[in-house]
């Protein structure tokens, strides 16, 4: 397994980190993890040098009670604790005050049966968690649990736009970030622009969801297979994917959500050649190719830059167009079906595009000429 230095904390992490929350589960039901495939599947991934588990309160289970994914590590890395970091994130939609920052570190230091976490991150911020957690007095929050031993490192994971991104690394002495990244999605949410500003100001960068949910392993249109092949047949797609991250030097870590032990195996395969400017410049112009492919199925050319918000009425203009080209780039019925939930779960209320009312003002600022 290859390491890299988590920005500026010096710590050395796996480059493969093993995200938990898709791992194997009883009959179908997310809060019934199968223990004894993920333990396997947590040993293999110890014996093979990765020492970064990502977990967080609801994984596995629900937003307001919380999950089996914590609970389940307690009992999975109890023999571990000294050779692994552990990662886990404050559930900031139910933070209402300072004292529910310290009780629910509390709970989850329970649950995970440890005296430290050793990567801490405020969960999913977007505008309004923003908000929220600074009426909360995070800053303090995140001083005194450091203070105190409970934390080692402070960071944060991320949902909005480049913009709102800036403005958070900017607010605290952050230890890294986790953001939403991959080759099709370089200019969403925080994309290159924000994993640029990050890096620069000595962040760790953790990259979630680097094959779209799986997607970019197992659904990609068969024109842009066929140029990845052409390039290098020994590939596969999520070595593309993978590989492809991992070529930029600036990223620590790439969070894998393994189910199955097979797809442990090859991602652990994939890490052993993950060095930073390790691809050809023939593999570069392949992934560029395939970029293209896919910007040209896109029905907006929207980079959600933010420049259109906010809108009047409170419209979500970038996530609406977002989810919408979602639905087009890939041909598949699960991904297209995936597409509306996440509309209809991120773009709730105030936030459709059906509220809109044609004012025009978004037009005027859109630099796309939307």
């Amino acid at each position: 397994m290859l390491y890299r230095e988590m920005g500026k904390t010096g710590e050395l992490v796996s480059v493969l980190g093993f995200g938990c929350m898709r791992l194997p589960i009883i009959d179908g039901k997310s809060n019934i993890i199968d223990e004894k495939k993920a333990v396997e599947m947590i040993e293999y991934a110890v014996e093979h040098g990765i020492n970064y588990f990502d977990t967080a309160y609801p994984y596995h289970g629900s937003m307001e009670g919380g999950g089996a994914s914590e609970p389940f590590l307690k009992k999975a890395l109890h023999n571990h604790r000294n050779g692994i970091k552990i990662a886990t994130k404050s559930p900031t939609w139910l933070i209402n005050e300072y004292s529910d920052f310290e009780k629910y570190l509390d709970i989850q230091l329970e649950r995970l049966g440890t005296d430290y976490i050793d990567f801490y991150l405020l969960h999913t911020l977007n505008t309004r968690l923003w908000t929220t957690a600074k009426k909360a007095d995070y800053a303090k929050f995140l001083d005194n649990a450091i203070k105190n031993g409970k934390i080692k490192h402070a960071g944060f994971s991320f949902h909005d736009n480049a913009l709102l991104f800036k403005e958070i690394v900017d607010s605290y002495d952050w230890d890294f970030c986790q953001i939403q990244y991959n080759y099709i999605d370089e200019n969403y949410q925080a994309g290159k622009e924000g994993l640029d500003y990050a890096a620069k100001k000595g962040l760790g960068i953790v990259i979630m969801e680097p094959l779209r949910g799986g997607s970019l392993a197992k659904n990609l249109p068969d024109g842009v297979l066929n140029v990845l092949k052409k390039s290098n047949p020994e590939r596969s797609a999520a070595d593309w994917a993978l590989s492809w991250l991992w070529n930029n030097g600036d990223i620590s870590i790439v969070l894998s959500g393994m189910t199955t032990m097979e797809q442990l195996e090859e991602n652990i395969k994939i890490a052993e050649n993950g060095l930073p400017d390790s691809m050809t410049e023939e593999e570069v112009n392949a992934i560029n190719i395939a970029k293209k492919m896919y910007r040209d199925k896109l029905k907006v050319n929207c980079t959600a830059c933010g420049y259109c918000m906010p809108c009047p009425v409170g419209v979500d203009i970038p996530g609406s167009f977002g989810k919408y080209n979602d639905y087009y780039l890939f041909d598949s019925e699960s991904v297209r079906n995936s597409s509306i939930w996440r509309y209809n779960y991120h773009q709730s209320g105030e936030k459709k595009a059906s509220n809109c009312i044609e004012c025009g003002r978004c037009e005027e600022h859109c630099p796309q000429n939307i």
